[in-house]
């Protein structure tokens, strides 16, 4: 095809497309597009009465396309009145009065709630209530098994065995504790696990047959006599009872140790210290 017959062809394409879109635009505005009012439907509108003073729609259109603004009549303002003062007065106070009688409530309500537990776990057994050990000629052949000394987690305590030999000054120091001393002369001798100085639980020191406190080194002697350390008195005890030869330790009844220098026993460290070392007397 020579170039003379492409040049025509473009043409001839050029000029039906201007016709094509000559024609469309012609049409359109005819048309005026889709929804457009026929000339009929306008001619009528005019012609007919929308309102009841006769208004014509062109009078309706014309009169909601005004740019009058409409003026709206300002709000009345209802005048300020100042509070009562003796009324916010009186709802402070019963605020505070409200608020404090709700923190005192409370407070009672959980130190009674803390005592009914106390006592009811004493009633129902375990630390705080009476606890049978079992039989007292078993319990002194478990302290002698045990190496002198037999621990009682459930009562928080140490049973050691307390020698007939020293019971004349055992009665002279301990006379007043009565429950203590009904152990001593059974045998043995409940002390309670916390040290008297600042409540460390105190171990047993195989080696030298003593309690040693590992917390600052305070020592008493098998019977719980302070033999040395900051602590200030002897170890602490339990009262204990024993029925039909049973032994039971009351964990509610706490005695406190006996005086510094007191050594009913006369027992000496047997062996070396697992804390410092001792010093008789202190």
């Amino acid at each position: 095809m020579s170039t003379g017959t492409i040049i025509a062809l473009v043409v001839v394409a050029a000029i039906v497309l201007g016709a094509i879109a000559v024609f469309t635009t012609v049409r359109g505005s005819e048309v005026r597009g889709a929804g457009a009012l026929s000339r009929e439907t306008r001619s009528r509108d005019k012609k007919a009465a929308i309102t009841s003073d006769g208004a014509t729609g062109r009078e309706v259109e014309a009169a909601a396309r005004s740019t009058a603004v409409a003026v709206i009549e300002p709000a009345e303002v209802a005048p300020f009145v100042a509070p009562d003062e003796e009324a916010i007065g009186v709802s402070r106070r019963m605020f505070f009065n409200r608020t404090a009688v709700t923190l005192m409530s409370a407070s009672i309500g959980a130190f009674g709630a803390s005592v009914l537990a106390f006592l009811w776990k004493g009633a129902e057994g375990g630390f705080g209530s009476k606890i049978t050990v079992g039989k007292i000629d078993d319990v002194i052949q478990n302290i002698r098994t045990g190496g002198g000394f037999l621990y009682l987690s459930e009562a928080r305590a140490w049973v050691t065995e307390y020698p007939k030999g020293a019971l004349s000054k055992g009665r002279a120091v301990y006379g007043s504790q009565g429950p203590v001393l009904t152990g001593m002369e059974s045998g043995i001798v409940a002390l309670y696990q916390k040290c008297p100085h600042l409540g460390c639980r105190v171990p047993e020191c195989k080696s030298s047959q003593w309690f040693e406190c590992p917390c600052h080194g305070s020592q008493y002697n098998r019977v719980g006599e302070k033999k040395g350390g900051p602590a200030p008195r002897g170890m602490d005890r339990f009262g204990v009872s024993v029925n039909n030869g049973v032994l039971v330790i009351d964990t509610g009844a706490v005695f406190g140790g006996p005086a510094i220098g007191v050594n009913t026993t006369g027992q000496e460290a047997e062996g070396p210290h697992c804390i410092g070392a001792g010093s008789g007397g202190h």
